[in-house]
């Protein structure tokens, strides 16, 4: 891990409102080279206004964003220069091929094009469409144009990459792809910060977690810290046909925590064994035994009510 002398992004006491709503409050965290910060919380919790922010595309009320020893948004273009930015829905050019998007997107740079033109076959290889240099986005699959816009993001070698949910929509197999690519950015040395929903990504991906909820930062910490911290480190689930039921049992007591979603019971607990014993008097339900997770942690802190889209 990266030590806090060798901070390179630093954002300090962030505020924005909108009209009545304060949206990010007293936001404080920073990225070390590196290293991978990925930012979750439900909708509506100030992520893409944080990102935004930090992109010098919408300016703060309070607070300091420093890059690289230079000040967003005074400095936005020289900090911009080496950023890269992967938005969560496509901004690729449909009238475009693939290495034509890279070309014209690397002209933003100032770069020269006998430089882009140099880069173009490595960043295509890298993203896995080389087959697809003459494919236009709307031939592609959404793997492949997610792929394709971080590979676009790549094309002024940036040392931060800033990913708002670059995961979202694609399959499995898509996933994993885009997984293993981001895992090789790090090995080089980039830095990353990362919003997402998927506690799986986050959980494969990320040095440290940045939970928020209402705009403020509501926990802080490595992936494994923040589980130990803050959650039973044994969870059993159970579902089925009267489960529900075994919320007001005796069976209750053999859990530390019962909490329920739809028609799920879950059971936190310091040592299953007893309930896994007691619930074998029960065949007619199923039972899941699992170690605690991001999912849980992502649960416990911020609720399990649905939130729409702020």
């Amino acid at each position: 891990m990266a030590t806090p002398n060798s901070t390179f992004f630093q954002v300090e006491h962030l505020h924005k409102r909108y009209g009545d709503a304060e949206v990010v409050k007293d936001l404080s965290f920073h990225i070390a080279p590196g290293e991978c910060l990925g930012v979750i919380g439900p909708n509506g919790a100030g992520k893409t206004t944080t990102i935004r922010m930090c992109l010098g595309h919408t300016l703060p009320d309070g607070g300091t964003i420093t890059a690289m020893g230079l000040q967003m948004p005074h400095e936005a273009m020289a900090i911009k220069a080496q950023l890269g930015v992967v938005t969560q829905f496509d901004t690729l050019d449909p009238d475009f091929t693939c290495a034509e998007n890279l070309l014209v997107y690397g002209r933003y740079f100032g770069m020269k094009d006998a430089a882009i033109k140099a880069r173009i076959p490595q960043l295509l290889e890298f993203a896995a469409l080389t087959h697809k240099a003459n494919a236009k986005p709307g031939e592609l699959s959404g793997g492949m144009r997610r792929r394709l816009s971080l590979a676009r993001a790549l094309v002024n070698d940036p040392k931060l990459l800033l990913l708002d949910e670059p995961t979202t929509g694609l399959d499995p197999q898509a996933r994993h792809l885009m997984w293993e690519r981001l895992q090789v950015l790090l090995q080089q040395g980039k830095s990353i910060l990362l919003t997402t929903h998927f506690m799986d990504e986050a959980e494969r991906l990320c040095n440290r977690l940045l939970v928020l909820d209402h705009g403020k930062k509501i926990a802080e910490g490595t992936p494994r810290d923040l589980i130990a911290a803050h959650l039973e480190p044994d969870v059993v689930e159970v579902f089925g046909v009267g489960a529900q039921a075994l919320v007001d049992s005796p069976l209750r007591n053999l859990a530390a925590r019962v909490e329920v979603s739809g028609e799920t019971v879950f059971f936190y607990t310091q040592d299953s064994a007893p309930l896994l014993q007691a619930l074998a008097a029960h065949p007619q339900l199923r039972t899941l035994h699992r170690p605690a997770n991001l999912e849980d942690l992502f649960l416990k802190l911020t609720g399990r009510q649905i939130r729409e889209d702020a």
